[in-house]
């Protein structure tokens, strides 16, 4: 882990360990006293085995502004999902309709690797997109009907909608 005073690693382990028992109290679906302290003796020995695995954000993405708007990302996203499963669907079962595959690229605004990557599983859990490489800000994506190959285009049709709200989250 990096070199963090002891508050702050005490606020990550605690986090950790909450989201953790929230997870195992998921599982059990069981307030059970038996349960409770099973679930708090195994959820603090992984969080005490993990924590510098599963940290790489600073505790402010967790501020309530940044959650509300994971949840405004993950409705974007799903919203997104729906449409684009409909478009290869309607592709797939009218084959007469017209497909443009290749490869584009453009920039993101996006600046940690971490926001980068939620960016590119977006995009590539997105049907008809597929990230093939992020180098520093530049996006390489596969496009299943390229519409166009202008950069600021392409960041429009695949990436703005989902760059916008991650720009609020980190």
């Amino acid at each position: 882990m990096e070199n963090l005073s002891f508050s702050k690693k005490a606020a990550r382990f605690v986090l950790h360990w909450i989201l953790l028992m929230v997870v195992w109290i998921a599982f059990t679906s069981s307030f059970a006293t038996q349960e409770l302290l099973v679930g708090a003796g195994v959820t603090a020995l992984i969080s005490i085995l993990t924590i510098s695995v599963f940290t790489c954000c600073e505790l402010p993405v967790l501020c309530p502004k940044s959650i509300f708007y994971m949840f405004v990302f993950l409705f974007t996203f799903l919203f997104e999902l729906v449409k684009s499963n409909i478009d290869v669907a309607r592709r797939v079962l009218t084959p007469s309709l017209p497909i443009n595959p290749g490869v584009v690229k453009f920039k993101t605004n996006l600046k940690t690797n971490f926001s980068r990557m939620v960016l590119a599983n977006a995009i590539t859990l997105t049907p008809g997109t597929l990230s093939l490489d992020v180098i520093d800000d530049t996006f390489y994506i596969h496009w299943i009907d390229v519409k166009t190959t202008d950069p600021e285009e392409v960041h429009k049709e695949i990436a703005e909608k989902f760059e916008n709200i991650l720009l609020k989250i980190f």
